[in-house]
């Protein structure tokens, strides 16, 4: 597990078995619970094969995201009291980082069409056209970290 201090935010990643509980909180909040997504939809396999990634305020955990195998960016969610307040964007540099430093050269995510402009923000480049999953519109990004 590695733990890195950014202003009054801490950010943890591990494996799932470390990070579940958090994770498993603000996904379950964030996604089934604001945006109607099925359960059976939202846990699957990769969970146990990907570095997952909390924020803490303090002691609370209030944003997660996981980085998988593939070079892919998932289930990022930051919970609904600490959005606008550059958490998710704290926690996507950590991210890309981390995937600097083990030597990945792209990076992708599948993004909800409303977080377009935040991803675009972060140097992501749009890639292929729009598609549901979970009835969500969503496009594919790729953001190049060499």
């Amino acid at each position: 597990m590695t733990k890195t201090n950014a202003s009054n935010y801490k950010i943890v990643s591990g494996s799932w078995e470390e990070l579940k509980l958090d994770a498993q909180m603000i996904r379950t909040r964030v996604f089934i619970q604001e945006q109607n997504i099925a359960a059976e939809d939202e846990w699957d396999e990769q969970d146990s094969i990907s570095l997952h990634f909390i924020v803490y305020d303090d002691h609370q955990a209030i944003a997660t995201a996981r980085l998988l195998q593939n070079n892919s960016i998932g289930r990022v969610a930051v919970l609904s009291s600490h959005r606008g307040l550059g958490i998710g964007k704290l926690l996507m540099l950590e991210i890309i980082q981390v995937a600097k430093n083990q030597g990945r050269n792209q990076i992708h995510l599948s993004a909800q069409e409303h977080a377009i402009p935040f991803y675009n923000g972060l140097g992501f480049k749009q890639k292929g056209e729009f598609y549901l999953d979970c009835g969500i519109p969503h496009i594919n990004m790729d953001l190049s970290v060499i």
